[in-house]
């Protein structure tokens, strides 16, 4: 041809009238009846052209030849060179790819040059043409297609910007219009490793609204047919996240997007069990964008343009601020971040949840492990939104929730009870209080923080709603909640002192009235280890701890905001002494219970946890009165304190040095003679003889968060 392989040909542009009619030869060659083509003109019959011609020719088998339809060779001049013998004004042919089709290569280069003046009727010629082709060849079509697209991928990388790629693009949409399985099934090995024209490709055929649909499916059934991060999945997801990306892509989707999320976030969790595939190259060339570097990451991206172009960029926004996207594709995370996108949908995608519910049903009895767990976490999620959750009747969902506490997979029932706790967040679902509470109270006993953790944010949702039993809750927890404030996991010690403050909230009223006796023991049961964790090494408890004892102070009128605030930022003495002059005063009787909670931290393994015990104790003596400790608890507390004062942190030792004496102090008070003067008696307990306690300032004060928000350090 002149002007090159993708030049036009000897008379000038050829249209579709072009085309029809070499559609038309091939198959009067074969000997079949030709209709009127729907495409062309049907008012005469097409004369087949010589271009067309020349190409029967070389597409008819030997012995199918009949002398009638003979076609002389083309001369030496002739631009349509033999696909055997390449003319010389052929300056290009692919010397890394050999055509095992040449007739049919010519041909894919003949249409393409062919429809860069066919238009809308010319692509509809295309796909007859092809096809005629196709069937001409008398071999398997699938192996013919598969040699058409290998043929462009090999071309395509050498030409130019404009209206010849453009032109090679649309055969490959054409003929992806009447055979897109074999054009996908022969798209995804250049896939995988990712291949520069393979990318192109997929993004044209995204770029067409009438075969994208098609191409999205049959990728997604080979996402999905595939076992694990098998080569053909991950080409796929790939593949995916090429035409995602095309703006526009995604309303091809429709209809099956349920199946395609759910399919990208599987496939995620199966990358994420460490399985051995083949990885992508680490560089590529700075100018062209290329895929991620990883697998996961190019689920991830897919994931991102499948969300974003359907509406959904404030969940993608959501999970980026809360690190959703690093746990998806974490091996121990990918759970909790399955939980962030479900949660991320119902708050801004909700008109995609009835669908992803449906979805899952049959998912969650799913023989393969990962695919169950995925689909059962998505289900645990969902069930925030209330009007999805009534796709199936309470006590169906609510019987399935508690099934799952009765496997021994620990994973399976920490995700009952999340879903048990978005139970009954919503409202209405109070009435099921008898069922819920003894599965949540039993979880408590655990050993998987977990599961723990989830148990107390449940238990937390059903405070927070109207009519929650506060009373029958402090029963309960009284006996259960005093050790987890205490617990070694920190994530543990911080939920259960939340769940405390939330419970003197709820309770102030009663509380304030005298009528809250459990939750009035359980506080005075839980004062001192919420006063020493303002000085745990964990932030969340911490902070925690301070806003119950915020609550606490609200709820019993104690007037000790301003000194537990001061404590808890500062450490400083003179607001603990004054706490504790209020509560020797407030609750007499519980002064030898408070000193004995508070030998016990004594031994803890943090430092500023024994220094502030140490210190408590010391405040706690100066202020009792001596008949109301006993002579061996003083004892008992001598002796720790003596032990204390060779720690080796010095300022644990110091401030057991002054506690001690403390304690030696009101030990000695207690053998000294009573005076009958009512006068001095009084004088005593008003102002007690001993000198007061002096302890060096801590150097365990709490660090400041302020760097975290970009904020200079407070002067």
């Amino acid at each position: 041809m002149a002007g090159g392989v993708w030049g036009r040909g000897r008379d000038g542009p050829v249209g579709s009238l072009t085309l029809t009619a070499l559609a038309e030869g091939i198959r009067a060659n074969q000997g079949q009846s030709v209709g009127p083509s729907s495409t062309g003109p049907q008012a005469e019959p097409l004369e087949v052209v010589p271009e067309a011609e020349t190409y029967i020719q070389t597409l008819t088998p030997a012995s199918e030849a009949q002398p009638g339809n003979e076609v002389q060779p083309p001369t030496a001049g002739s631009e349509n060179c033999s696909p055997q013998e390449p003319g010389p004004e052929r300056p290009y042919r692919a010397s890394q790819y050999s055509w095992e089709e040449g007739a049919l290569a010519d041909l894919a280069l003949y249409t393409a040059a062919c429809l860069e003046e066919a238009g809308y009727a010319g692509t509809q010629a295309t796909a007859l043409t092809l096809s005629s082709a196709l069937e001409a060849q008398g071999q398997r079509l699938e192996d013919q297609v598969h040699s058409l697209v290998r043929g462009l991928l090999a071309q395509v990388p050498s030409l130019a910007e404009g209206r010849p790629r453009r032109a090679a693009l649309r055969v490959l949409s054409a003929l992806a219009l009447e055979h897109a399985q074999d054009v996908v099934c022969a798209l995804l090995p250049s896939s995988l490793p990712p291949d520069r024209a393979a990318a192109e490709l997929w993004r044209s055929l995204s770029r067409n609204q009438r075969v994208n649909g098609q191409v999205l499916v049959q990728l997604l059934w080979a996402l999905k047919g595939a076992a694990g991060p098998e080569p053909g999945a991950l080409a796929a997801t790939r593949a995916l996240g090429e035409m995602l990306a095309v703006s526009g892509c995604v309303g091809a989707t429709r209809g099956f997007y349920p199946h395609l999320l759910l399919a990208l976030v599987t496939q995620l969790h199966e990358l994420a069990q460490g399985v051995h595939c083949p990885e992508s190259p680490k560089v590529w060339e700075p100018s062209h964008r290329g895929p991620p570097h990883s697998h996961a990451s190019c689920t991830v991206e897919a994931l991102k343009a499948l969300l974003t172009g359907d509406g959904g960029r404030m969940v993608v926004t959501c999970m980026e601020q809360a690190g959703g996207w690093r746990r998806l594709v974490g091996a121990h995370t990918h759970l909790e971040g399955v939980l962030l996108l479900a949660s991320a949908m119902v708050a801004h995608a909700d008109h995609h949840l009835r669908g992803l519910f449906a979805d899952l049903l049959p998912r969650l009895r799913s023989t393969k492990e990962l695919h169950r767990l995925t689909a059962m976490a998505f289900f645990t999620g969902l069930l925030q939104s209330r009007p999805t959750a009534r796709l199936l009747r309470e006590d169906v969902i609510l019987e399935r929730l508690r099934t799952w506490q009765c496997d021994p997979e620990p994973t399976v029932r920490w995700l009952g009870l999340l879903g048990l706790g978005h139970l009954a967040m919503n409202r209405g679902k109070i009435r099921h209080v008898n069922t819920l509470l003894p599965v949540l109270l039993r979880a408590l006993g655990e050993g998987d923080a977990r599961l723990v953790g989830a148990a107390l944010g449940a238990l937390r949702r059903l405070l927070l709603q109207p009519g929650a039993p506060v009373r029958l809750l402090s029963s309960e927890l009284r006996p259960r909640l005093p050790p987890l404030l205490d617990d070694a996991r920190d994530s543990v010690r911080a939920s259960a002192v939340g769940l405390l403050g939330t419970l003197v909230r709820r309770g102030q009223r009663g509380l304030r009235l005298g009528l809250r006796g459990p939750l009035r023991k359980l506080v005075l049961q839980s004062l001192v280890p919420l006063l020493l964790r303002l000085h745990d090494s964990s932030q969340d408890a911490a902070e925690s701890s301070e806003w119950t004892l915020a609550r606490c102070d609200q709820a019993l009128r104690w007037g000790l905001l301003e000194e537990m605030v001061t404590v808890a930022h500062y450490d400083s003495p003179e607001a603990l002494s004054r706490v504790c002059h209020r509560l020797v005063q407030r609750y007499p009787s519980h002064v030898k219970h408070f000193l004995s909670q508070t030998q016990g931290y004594l031994r803890s393994p943090q430092d500023p946890l024994r220094r502030a015990a140490t210190v408590l104790i010391g405040f706690l003596v100066y202020h009792a009165s001596p008949s109301g400790v006993s002579q061996d608890l003083l004892d008992s507390l001598f002796q720790d304190l003596g032990q204390l004062q060779g720690d080796p942190e010095s300022a644990v030792s110091a401030a057991a040095h002054v506690s001690a004496q403390q304690v030696a102090l009101l030990a000695r008070a207690q053998v000294r003679p009573h005076r009958p003067s009512l006068l001095r008696f009084i004088r005593h307990h008003s102002y007690p003889a001993r000198p007061h306690p002096l302890y060096d300032d801590s150097p365990f004060l709490r660090r400041s968060r302020a760097s975290q928000w970009n904020c200079p350090e407070p002067r």
